[in-house]
């Protein structure tokens, strides 16, 4: 649920308006001052909290992980029919955010492709750790269905996920997440490509 800005800390006002500029447009494009601005407080305080950008952008990402990773189980555990159709229900119900016009895509992957050139970033590492959250917890589900591979059909519904996600960005058109759920479904209904 998202409270008011005036019922947040000052560190939860950094980085509410971080998440809203970072992923509205990007992190290289929003300024340190135009976050302290959106969150009604000063860079000294900004600072006081975040010691540089790179740590905002960190903390950033970090607040992201949990909240959709939460929303992919979500969506799958209220997905009815067998698993394939499950995990049909995550693509589909991006397809369904990505119509949103404030959609922006994976805020990860954005994130990566502006830090390309700065793979240690601190930054790089969540956006890493998110990405293998999400393949391990669909092998955990794909092993307690007793599929063949679940470690490589998890990683076959992860690579079709991220190619959706920049996809849907180059051409602006969420049917690619429809149709990336199509091929999910199909190789997890088959237990492999």
């Amino acid at each position: 649920m998202h409270m008011p800005a005036e019922n947040l800390s000052a560190k939860d006002r950094i980085l509410d308006a971080a998440n809203r500029l970072f992923y509205g447009e990007g992190i290289r494009a929003v300024s340190v001052d135009a976050i302290a601005a959106k969150a009604g407080i000063t860079k000294k305080t900004l600072y006081y909290h975040f010691k540089s950008k790179d740590d905002l952008i960190e903390a950033y990402l970090a607040s992201r992980d949990q909240p959709n990773l939460t929303i992919y189980r979500k969506w799958f555990d209220e997905a009815d029919g067998p698993l394939a159709n499950r995990v049909e229900a995550i693509f589909l119900n991006l397809a369904q955010s990505a119509r949103h016009p404030k959609w922006k895509g994976c805020g990860f992957l954005r994130t990566a492709a502006e830090l390309a050139n700065m793979p240690g970033h601190p930054a790089m590492k969540v956006g890493a750790a998110h990405k293998k959250k999400f393949e391990a917890w669909l092998c955990d589900v794909f092993e307690d269905a007793k599929t063949d591979n679940p470690d490589e059909l998890a990683r076959h519904v992860v690579l079709l996920m991220d190619g959706a996600f920049s996809t849907v960005l180059v051409h602006r058109d969420p049917e690619y997440l429809v149709s990336a759920g199509v091929a999910a479904r199909t190789i997890v209904a088959n237990g492999s490509i």
